[in-house]
């Protein structure tokens, strides 16, 4: 039986969750439930603070787990990366006092504050800086004012929190994180994993696609093939007018009014969209 871990508590919790009852699976209905064995999938879910399931995994205790990219380089755990899940975005940036043009040399020889010192360690390395690491639980922000460190590396959204304490973004994005499913290397090739990637994978491209049906005049499917390609070519069929046809292809989501808005302008009626709650392309 395949052991996956899910994160247990707060948003990365709750969108874990519901991708994986999107691909079929059983998940917990009380959040105080540390485990459930889904029978029919052949899959227990171990529910475990974010932090620890990189440890969990790469420790061969369990096989799969979805955690945070920044949790996962953070451990420097024996896992890897098999597939991001497109939620549970975060951007890490380093930022110092105001007052002072940084820039990533100037960190040579400082005091870095985070609360992902591992992360930070292996960014640094990569840079060939040298810094000294101070690990910080919260409130990473306060540490510069407080004399514990120069400067921080930390999650930025807005920046308004970095702002208020006096603190100022520079250089380039250390890590853009989010919710990646992983294992080890020896599990890659596990039949069980595979059908859990691939169920995941059909959820994140139902979530990304529609299906787009519409009428065209058969003088304009060149014009309207070039609007909607689809992922391979759309699909053509023949109506009882004659001089018409219908197409069914695959849209981006997000561009689905600029391309009905097109389709329109070429003569095409009768557009429709679909959603899609599972595929396997």
């Amino acid at each position: 039986m395949l052991r996956v871990a899910i994160p247990n508590k707060g948003s990365l919790a709750e969108e874990s969750i519901a991708i994986l009852k999107e691909a079929g699976y059983r998940q917990r209905s009380d959040s105080r439930d540390l485990v459930l064995v889904d029978t029919e999938n052949q899959v227990e879910f171990y529910y475990l603070r974010p932090r620890d399931i990189a440890l969990y995994v790469g420790s061969g205790e369990l096989e799969a787990g979805i955690t945070g990219r920044d949790l996962l380089i953070d451990s420097a755990a024996q896992a890897s990366e098999i597939l991001s899940l497109g939620y549970g975005g975060s951007t890490f940036r380093f930022a110092a006092p105001t007052g002072k043009k940084w820039s990533e040399k100037d960190i040579q020889g400082k005091r870095v504050a985070s609360a992902y010192p591992g992360l930070v360690t292996s960014h640094l390395n990569s840079l060939g800086i040298q810094a000294t690491v101070v690990r910080l639980d919260g409130a990473v922000e306060s540490s510069v004012r407080l004399g514990v460190a120069d400067l921080i590396a930390d999650v930025v959204s807005t920046g308004n929190t970095l702002r208020q304490a006096g603190l100022e973004i520079f250089g380039d994005s250390i890590l853009i994180s989010e919710a990646v499913l992983i294992t080890r290397d020896s599990e890659k090739n596990n039949p069980a994993l595979q059908i859990l990637l691939r169920r995941l994978q059909g959820v994140i491209t139902a979530r990304l696609y529609v299906l787009l049906d519409y009428d065209v005049q058969k003088d304009k499917v060149s014009a309207a093939c070039a609007i909607t390609p689809g992922l391979e070519s759309p699909t053509i069929s023949p109506l009882q007018n004659e001089k018409w046809v219908a197409v069914r292809a695959m849209v981006l989501r997000k561009d689905t009014n600029r391309v009905m808005d097109e389709l329109w302008d070429i003569g095409a009626r009768g557009i429709l969209v679909t959603d899609i709650h599972a595929c396997r392309l």
